[in-house]
């Protein structure tokens, strides 16, 4: 496979500039080229804007804007591209503007330099034409703002190779990506369904059902999205859906273009929308709305399975994560149900003389968060719901159960990995779901997921098989109870970890409180179970609780075989964690809230500043969790107290205030 450190984009515009700013925010060498030095300029310019207007919100420091700049040069020749490993297209939508450009580069670039496009609307097949060794071409599709949207879509060509394919896959994990996997065919996944929902609000104005304001304050509610589609058009560009549509239009007439939307393109002007919210619609308008908005996104996707465009998860996640939809089309349709999808379907195939297609039943609707991979003799376990931070949710527990059954099952499978997608290992639980049972008083449903989740992660703690636990990202909560599982824990440099539940009114109950303490001893446990301190992969290995920090790019090599598990060999405490190791071993938990410890360990600064954090959390998960530390009956007896803490209403309190400071009260 390619490995890629050196990243070339051409076009200088607002999604090159962006892109350029990711990649080199994420660690390669990027090179930003247009056709003449005032576009770099500005371009270079907006990035530096960017950084700095970031260094002011203190996402950045300076120190890290710089290091990002010096990742960081601009071109007006073509031929300073010559040594990149991956060059990325993002100039405008041109078809001969990029054709011309793809075989300007074959003249330049090496035969093994991956070459992509970033299009939104032309076929990556018809592209690869024009450009020497097709193989090496893709389409990688990136959503704006290409700096902050995590995702891309993956679009082969027809002659696009498995090298090529893998190499990219892997490349956007480096880049920060969360990459959804496309057939080549017009509007790709996306943009397919997307862009006629902008183009049927068009419809819904022109044939004067509803004002701008009314068909996005519906399209608000019912879609649960900040923007309506005349806000979101005027925010992208009003010419850009436009193009999109033309494009469109060989699926028929459902995709032809909106006279209201033509003319508002060709005016040059942006959608007039008045400031105020409408909030008495009348129920008929509303409904004849919703239905319509529905309809399309309903029968396109329908159109989107039956045509193998890709799959029903990566769907969903194209909405959730690209346009940031807090529910996506596949949500949506299960919400609604197969009899309602059916009617609103047909209505709109009936609407615009279209084909039924022969998808719309729940079947076809499945969504998996939970992935299995065999690469023998090693399986991949991915939890695979970026769009949620691969929250555990009954649904996922039980697909890890299914999946870790199975490669367990197989003989020819020595080891197993476990990581996770995204910018998460594992964000923790659902918290949806404990909420939810605790105000309709079924705790018994929480324990019940709880016993279950412990048998599944007993079964993995005591599998034959040599499991590894390789945290990407977020390890919170129930995830880093998952990573104590396995045999060994691997992480990569950017790693966060933490058991936040005492701040949130509960303990953990996935075995947190038992394999915790097994691993890096009581004291260390009671530390980051009582104070719900975020550590980071680097206190994390001082601690022995991670085995080994390893880069993202190590990470997908040994995932992928090329590169054998690291060795490792146990640390010694530092002088400043085992104080706090010897504060928490040898001071009971009351000696130390009320500040009455004997053993003086830590200096009262640090004394103070600990005993400050645990005055904030929730004192009856505080005394349960020490409680089930030093009593070590094992996993199963964090069972027993479930009831009792899930019952306070510290946590409910907790669990429905996430992010905020509250004051818990201890019952």
């Amino acid at each position: 496979m390619k490995n890629i450190k050196t990243v070339g984009v051409v076009g200088a515009g607002t999604m090159g500039s962006a892109l350029a700013q990711k990649f080199a925010q994420e660690g390669f060498k990027v090179i930003l080229a247009d056709r003449a030095k005032n576009f770099v300029e500005k371009g270079l310019t907006n990035i530096r804007t960017t950084l700095n207007d970031g260094i002011e919100k203190k996402v950045f420091t300076k120190e890290q804007v710089e290091e990002y700049f010096s990742n960081l040069n601009g071109t007006d020749s073509l031929d300073d591209l010559a040594f990149c490993d991956l060059i990325v297209e993002a100039i405008f939508e041109n078809f001969d503007a990029k054709t011309e450009l793809f075989t300007s580069l074959s003249k330049i670039v090496s035969k093994d330099c991956i070459v992509a496009t970033n299009t939104s609307s032309f076929s990556v097949s018809e592209l690869a034409k024009h450009i020497s060794y097709p193989e090496r071409f893709i389409g990688l599709h990136f959503f704006y703002h290409a700096a902050k949207n995590r995702l891309v879509e993956i679009i082969p060509g027809e002659k696009t190779s498995d090298e090529t394919i893998q190499s990219t896959q892997i490349f956007s994990v480096l880049a920060g990506k969360d990459a959804i996997d496309c057939k080549d065919v017009y509007g790709f996944a996306v943009n397919r369904f997307f862009v006629p929902w902008l183009n049927e609000s068009c419809r819904l104005f022109q044939e004067g059902i509803a004002s701008k304001e009314e068909i996005d304050q519906v399209c608000m509610n019912v879609f649960g999205i900040g923007m309506g589609p005349f806000a979101l058009m005027n925010a992208t560009g009003v010419p850009i859906a436009y193009h999109a549509e033309k494009t469109l239009e060989v699926f028929g007439k459902l995709y032809e273009v909106a006279n209201a939307l033509k003319i508002q393109a060709e005016s040059g002007k942006q959608w007039e929308i008045a400031s105020t919210t409408i909030e008495n619609i009348d129920p008929q308008k509303e409904k004849i709305i919703r239905d319509r908005m529905l309809g399309i996104i309903f029968f396109v996707c329908s159109q989107i399975l039956e045509e193998n465009v890709c799959s029903a998860t990566h769907l969903n996640r194209g909405a959730k994560i690209g346009l940031r939809w807090k529910n996506g089309p596949v949500d949506l349709m299960h919400s609604f149900g197969e009899n309602e999808v059916n009617r609103i379907v047909k209505m709109i195939a009936e609407l615009y003389g279209m084909k039924m297609p022969t998808t719309v039943a729940e079947k076809y609707w499945k969504i998996n968060s939970v992935k299995l991979e065999k690469k023998y003799p090693v399986a991949i376990i991915t939890m695979d719901q970026p769009e949620n931070m691969n929250a555990l949710s009954e649904k996922t527990v039980q697909e890890l159960s299914d999946k870790f059954n199975e490669a367990e099952n197989d003989s020819l499978i020595e080891t197993i990995f476990i990581t996770g997608s995204g910018k998460a290992f594992v964000a923790g639980a659902d918290i949806k779901f404990f909420v939810k049972n605790i105000k309709a008083n079924k705790i018994n449903d929480i324990k019940s997921f709880t016993e279950f989740g412990q048998k599944v992660f007993n079964r993995i703690d005591q599998s034959n098989k040599n499991v590894v636990a390789i945290i990407n990202g977020l390890a919170l909560g129930g995830g880093l109870e998952l990573a104590l599982c396995a045999d060994i824990i691997l992480a990569t440099n950017k790693a966060q970890l933490a058991f936040p539940e005492t701040g949130i009114g509960i303990y953990p109950g996935l075995g947190g409180t038992q394999r915790s303490a097994k691993k890096i001893g009581k004291g260390l446990a009671k530390y980051l179970i009582h104070t719900g301190k975020m550590i980071s992969a680097k206190d994390a290995e001082d601690i022995g609780l991670v085995d080994k920090i390893f880069s993202v790019d190590e990470m997908m090599q040994i995932i992928s075989g090329n590169k054998p598990l690291p060795t490792f060999s146990k640390k010694s405490l530092s002088e400043k964690w085992n104080g706090i190791k010897e504060f928490f071993e040898k001071n009971s938990l009351m000696g130390i809230l009320d500040k009455k410890y004997a053993h003086q360990s830590l200096t009262n600064e640090d004394a103070e500043k600990i005993i400050k954090t645990i005055s904030y959390k929730a004192p009856v998960a505080i005394k349960l969790a020490d409680k089930l530390i030093d009593e070590a009956k094992g996993c199963d007896s964090e069972l027993i107290y479930l009831q009792e803490i899930f019952a306070t209403s510290d946590a409910l309190l907790g669990l429905t205030s996430i992010g905020k400071k509250v004051q818990f009260f201890g019952k």
